[in-house]
């Protein structure tokens, strides 16, 4: 595991007509999940015909989100699947839950990202959605991130969930 967030690739060419919209939603409250906000998030954006990844930093992460996805939000379905198991024979659901290796092949326009680190070549995507804890001694990594966006040129605003 790194020690931070690694950097974004700024290089001029990447940075097209098409410059992602970087979003920080900082949680505000310690017993508010960042996993059932990114459910909403995924849900959010599958409603408005995006596709979607949920970045997660382990296999771990990636089974609980799986695991919650088939109850959050209450009474809904999220259409969702593991990249890991993405074949020929069963294609990507609208909502994804990957790892960083995952993002080369993605075909999303949002990235929900859990991981600590940025999101590599954002502009590849429409939206970047950043979930930040609420404890402070957990906000460190998405400071970084926060400050990577913006040395990359891209705008990143935030967001307070109460």
């Amino acid at each position: 595991m790194s020690s931070g967030p690694s950097q974004v690739d700024s290089t001029p060419a990447q940075l097209d007509s098409r410059t992602c919209q970087v979003d920080f939603y900082v949680l505000q409250d310690p017993r508010k999940s960042a996993s059932h906000l990114a459910c909403q998030l995924a849900l959010m954006a599958w409603e408005q015909g995006m596709r979607s990844m949920l970045l997660v930093t382990d296999t771990q992460q990636a089974a609980q989100l799986d695991d919650l996805m088939w109850s959050v939000p209450h009474g809904r379905f999220l259409p969702h699947g593991l990249c890991s198991d993405v074949s020929s024979a069963n294609p990507a659901p609208p909502i994804a839950i990957g790892h960083r290796q995952d993002l080369a092949e993605a075909q999303v326009e949002v990235v929900i990202n859990l991981h600590t680190e940025v999101v590599p070549a954002p502009v590849r995507f429409r939206r970047v959605l950043e979930l930040v804890p609420a404890r402070e001694s957990d906000r460190q990594a998405s400071r970084l991130k926060f400050r990577s966006y913006r040395e990359a040129g891209l705008d990143p605003v935030s967001h307070n969930m109460t």
